[in-house]
């Protein structure tokens, strides 16, 4: 039977260890990269499956992988701002299943919503040219060089370019926060207050629009953030429909 925890914790167990992992991850892209010249995005990072970069392992990886540092930093304070609470009342199993299923959820929907843009463009990319965007095209994005058309270079940043973050499991611990808190106030800028529920539903349409107006300047993937927040309703409400003692 469910009971709540007699300790509430601020930096509860699974929490730490992630902060420390993704610290480490973190560590170790910086100082590969500076000493060796080796980019740990390129091979942790995740690709689509058909690319010559994929790697099944880059399933797990890239959710441990950052781009910077302002990037590890908003991920991990918020993963602990809204992740340490639902630790202490989940306990540390259930509170990792829904951190990797969200993780991976945010994968699948990045994934196919990036193999869909592939897709409606293939019939106009012949086989020799995709041929030498799978062989070539990286290496070309890495000197901040792209094919001049149009088609070409939209496929290359497609089929190249690596996605990296925590964020799409981020994006799921502040949708179950929001549902498990709902009436909480969260302060933004530690000014001003806002209810989880609203917080939540303000920063899922904003990535949905973000997502659908799919502007070719940014690098933000926003449909991971989408499905971050989607496999951790879909969980959640498994949760809730199939136990009779864990109820909130």
């Amino acid at each position: 039977m469910y009971q709540r925890p007699l300790r509430f914790n601020l930096l509860p167990e699974v929490i730490k260890n992630l902060l420390i992992i993704n610290g480490l991850f973190y560590l170790a892209s910086v100082v590969l990269g500076s000493v060796f010249g080796l980019d740990l995005a390129r091979l942790l990072g995740i690709y689509l499956p058909f690319s010559e970069h994929f790697e099944p392992y880059q399933i797990v990886t890239h959710m441990f992988m950052h781009g910077n540092l302002g990037h590890i930093f908003f991920n991990m304070f918020a993963l602990w701002m809204f992740g340490y609470a639902l630790e202490n009342v989940w306990g540390p199993k259930r509170f990792l299943i829904y951190y990797l299923v969200t993780g991976f959820g945010a994968a699948f929907l990045h994934l196919g919503v990036t193999y869909f843009e592939f897709s409606m463009i293939r019939d106009q990319i012949s086989d020799i040219q995709l041929q030498d965007i799978l062989a070539n095209g990286q290496s070309a994005l890495l000197n901040g060089q792209n094919y001049v058309d149009p088609i070409l270079a939209k496929a290359n940043l497609l089929l190249n370019t690596p996605t990296v973050g925590a964020s799409g499991a981020v994006f799921g611990v502040l949708l179950a926060f929001g549902m498990m808190f709902p009436n909480q106030p969260v302060y933004i800028y530690f000014l001003f207050p806002i209810k989880a529920k609203y917080l939540v539903m303000i920063f899922g349409a904003l990535e949905l629009y973000n997502g659908i107006a799919n502007d070719p300047d940014s690098n933000i993937a926003h449909f991971a953030h989408l499905g971050g927040m989607l496999f951790g309703y879909l969980l959640i409400r498994y949760w809730r429909n199939n136990s009779s003692t864990y109820r909130y």
